[in-house]
């Protein structure tokens, strides 16, 4: 016996599901683990770029104003920053297989055209990190990595936009598209289809990340009031904000639970696996999360930098009686089966 044509395609599909989940899994652990090792004085700040980049640029022709025209885009941003300093940003574009190396080597080189999409500062300077998780049936789990060289990256403030305070809203903008080349013989050539954070424009781009960054926390806390205001209109603030949303992807900040001796708020769901019933708890450390929901977005910064070397390694909590994962942005995941 074997599967039918339907069946075969049905597996296919969930290998490619697998795949693309955890290569993006191991890949952003990695990510951050060399960010860290490479800038132990700074923290790290892992943002979808989709979302950030929407607030400056029309990403296709639904939205209003000149679209990038560049299909490309990668998927996320490794920001490394101190409060009150400029930060620098790594582009970062993640792949996953079930093949052979040789099929990762492959996947490598696809993935630098998503890099070249987004330049942030000089031309051709922007550092990248590029990955492809190798997950075979029947070997070791490799996490194939490339970094692209790049002397740029930094947010630098300008006297015309400084940095700002990260409290203040953030509004949507048009920033032209393309991506712009220096001049030759004091005459600039065409731009380049894609996405430039110019030097211009590098102070509103930092408070674009930390802000995008805030709302994935309160998101995943499960309260849409405050993740409401760290959103502009392209970037989907409508969907936070008051109405009917669907029960498998609603969620309320109604729970709160002491793991591994700090106070976390945020929301639970109950899952099946295999047959059994988890449930889960999502939230961020009490405190934070009373900086975050008030939009003291500047505290919360001062304040998880702080703590960035103090939160505790252990990974069980006995009263839980379950697996605890406290990330250094104050944000955890429990995991146990319910009473």
């Amino acid at each position: 016996m074997g599967l039918s044509a339907e069946g075969r395609d049905t597996a296919d599909y969930y290998k490619a599901l697998q795949s693309g989940e955890l290569g993006v899994g191991f890949a952003l652990a990695v990510a951050e683990r060399i960010l860290r090792r490479r800038y132990p004085d700074h923290a790290v700040s892992i943002v979808p770029s989709d979302t950030a980049l929407r607030a400056g640029w029309a990403l296709n022709s639904k939205e209003k104003g000149a679209t990038v025209g560049y299909r490309y885009r990668l998927q996320y941003f490794g920001e490394i920053w101190k409060p009150g300093e400029p930060s620098r940003i790594f582009p970062i574009v993640s792949r996953g297989n079930h093949g052979t190396a040789t099929t990762s080597y492959g996947q490598l080189a696809d993935a630098s055209a998503y890099i070249e999409g987004v330049h942030v500062g000089a031309y051709d300077e922007t550092p990248g990190l590029v990955f492809s998780t190798q997950l075979p049936l029947d070997e070791a789990l490799t996490v194939h990595a490339l970094k692209a060289e790049g002397s740029d990256g930094w947010m630098s403030a300008t006297s015309t936009t400084p940095l700002g305070s990260l409290n203040t809203l953030l509004q949507d903008e048009a920033w032209p598209p393309g991506i712009h080349p220096p001049a030759e013989n004091g005459k600039g050539p065409s731009a380049e289809p894609g996405i430039h954070v110019t030097e211009e424009i590098t102070g509103w781009f930092q408070r674009d990340l930390a802000r995008t960054s805030a709302a994935g926390l309160t998101a995943f806390a499960g309260d849409g009031n405050s993740t409401t205001p760290y959103l502009t209109t392209r970037q989907g603030y409508r969907r936070f904000s008051a109405g009917v949303a669907h029960a498998a992807t609603d969620s309320v900040q109604d729970a709160k639970y002491s793991l591994l001796g700090i106070p976390f708020v945020g929301t639970d769901h109950i899952f099946r696996l295999n047959g059994t019933r988890v449930e889960a708890f999502s939230g961020v450390h009490a405190d934070l999360f009373g900086h975050l929901s008030h939009g003291r977005l500047e505290q919360y910064r001062g304040d998880v930098y702080a703590l960035r070397s103090a939160w505790p390694s252990d990974t069980w909590d006995e009263n839980w009686d379950g697996p605890v994962s406290i990330h250094q942005d104050g944000s955890v995941l429990a995991i146990h089966l319910p009473p």
